[in-house]
């Protein structure tokens, strides 16, 4: 027997006398939303239908199911594309000789607190659990830092791929969910300078390459030459990290924005904040850095000059690794969280393939890390620090690029005529289209359409495969 959902019940509660077609209660979505209920005076029909659904859900008014605002579930399909991108990453971390480890979801609130800057807000914390105030994890680091202090452990390549939560402002289309996996690689120990550090760059560019996620660059920075330039620029020393959370914007709004919210929200004198801006919007390589190695300001100040000499030999080894054509040395990059203490890194796609589409699938930044020499010692009863730095990949994030990919290439059309589904090719910039027809399919071939020139052939089917394969290459 056809069971019948509450709105579909409910209009055969109806009085006698005009009820809504067909189009009215199974028509699209939009379709209803838009004609449904009328404006103004929504009149009796409208109060017979609320009242009839009501009814028929016995008493109780009908409720949409959602899952919470910023995550979502995954139907197999979308698991199963999940888990083959979670592989590739992992794949890459075991190569680099990293063990898992796994930490739990619940930290104890003090754990978390005064780690991540202003985005300390952002935490999720719970109400009193039998006498433990607990938070849900922000990210994976901060937990590793804590397991090495518990465990007195000095020296571990580890990888971790897990779920951490934020209660940020969603925006879904970007992959930033309140809920969502991060994949990180960490080197803890005392090694020789740069080596770790270059080795995450190393697996970061090694991971984007595989995913063929289009053209990418690593920006890199460290804090030592960050805070330097604060101090020659004339900033305070209790000032440093806001003026590092203000300069992080630097990626998504103009300079001058930024400059207005160092003066009037941070304090800072207009003067500090123009010298700030001579030096934050340099970007280049390995030439710009030997030439802030001569800088009469930042030549004088200790910690510049460390870090400077660190970026350096960084260079030196990506150079070795054949690397250095997608790095950017760029003191914009500040990463606002409070931990870090050295090298800082970020990927970031420059564009897609698909001009046409691009704003649904722009989702800047997909991984980013960097040194935490001190985050170990806040936990170590005798404060003890273990050198660390790491990278985290925003798997979710890249998993929205691939999806909308994947969607892409599908038309969603009632009535799916030739000619509507060649112009969505057109424009959505879909380079190739295949047609099947009768004819096709009596002959055994497909017909091959480039759909910038609108030149079409008869493949064999049989070498579809490879004559798409052909006309895609590079």
């Amino acid at each position: 027997m056809l069971r019948l959902g509450p709105i579909a019940a409910a209009a055969r509660r109806l009085p006698a006398g005009p009820r809504p077609g067909p189009l009215c209660l199974a028509g699209s979505r939009g379709s209803f939303a838009r004609s449904w209920p009328p404006a103004g005076d929504r009149g009796p029909l409208f109060r017979q239908v609320r009242a009839a659904a009501a009814a028929a859900a016995g008493g109780e008014r009908v409720r949409v199911l959602k899952t919470p605002k910023g995550t979502r579930d995954h139907p197999p399909a979308q698991t199963a594309l999940r888990d083959r991108l979670l592989s590739a990453v992992v794949s890459c971390f075991k190569r680099h000789g990293a063990a898992a480890i796994d930490t739990p979801v619940l930290e104890l609130r003090e754990t978390l607190m005064g780690k991540y800057g202003e985005d300390t807000k952002l935490i999720y914390e719970l109400q009193d659990q039998g006498g433990e105030l607990l938070a849900l994890r922000y990210d994976l680091t901060v937990p590793f830092a804590r397991y090495l202090a518990m465990n007195k452990v000095t020296n571990m390549k580890r990888y971790h791929v897990a779920k951490v939560y934020r209660r940020d402002n969603p925006a879904t289309t970007r992959g930033r969910y309140r809920e969502f996996y991060q994949c990180d690689f960490d080197i803890a120990g005392q090694f020789d300078p740069m080596i770790p550090d270059a080795e995450c760059l190393k697996i970061l560019h090694e991971i984007l390459s595989d995913l063929q996620l289009g053209d990418f660059i690593i920006k890199v920075n460290d804090r030592r030459i960050l805070n330097g330039v604060f101090a020659v620029c004339g900033v305070p020393e209790s000032k440093f990290i806001p003026a590092c959370s203000t300069v992080d914007k630097l990626d998504k709004v103009p300079w001058e924005e930024v400059r207005s919210e160092m003066v009037g929200e941070k304090g800072l004198s207009p003067e500090a904040a123009d010298r700030i801006g001579e030096y934050v919007q340099l970007h280049g390589g390995l030439d710009l850095v030997e030439r802030l190695l001569q800088d009469p300001k930042l030549s004088q100040n200790k910690l510049a000059k460390e870090g400077l000499g660190d970026m350096k030999l960084l260079f030196e080894y990506l150079t070795l690794f054949g690397i250095t054509e997608k790095i950017s040395f760029d003191l914009s990059l500040a990463r606002g969280l409070d931990y870090y203490t050295g090298v800082i890194f970020e990927a970031v796609l420059l564009h897609q393939e698909n001009e046409h589409v691009e704003e649904a699938v722009s989702v800047g930044s997909v991984a980013g890390g960097g040194r935490y020499d001190g985050l170990v010692g806040m936990f170590d009863p005798k404060g003890r620090k273990v050198p660390c730095v790491g990278v985290s990949i925003g798997i979710e994030r890249i998993f929205s690029i691939l999806e909308q990919r994947l969607e892409a290439e599908m038309l969603y059309k009632k009535d799916p005529k030739l000619l509507k589904q060649l112009q969505y090719c057109e424009d959505t910039g879909i380079p190739l289209a295949a047609i099947v027809g009768e004819q096709e399919l009596a002959d055994g071939v497909v017909k091959l359409r480039d759909v910038a020139t609108r030149e079409q052939v008869d493949i064999p089917r049989e070498k579809l495969i490879d004559e798409i394969r052909r006309r895609l290459e590079p």
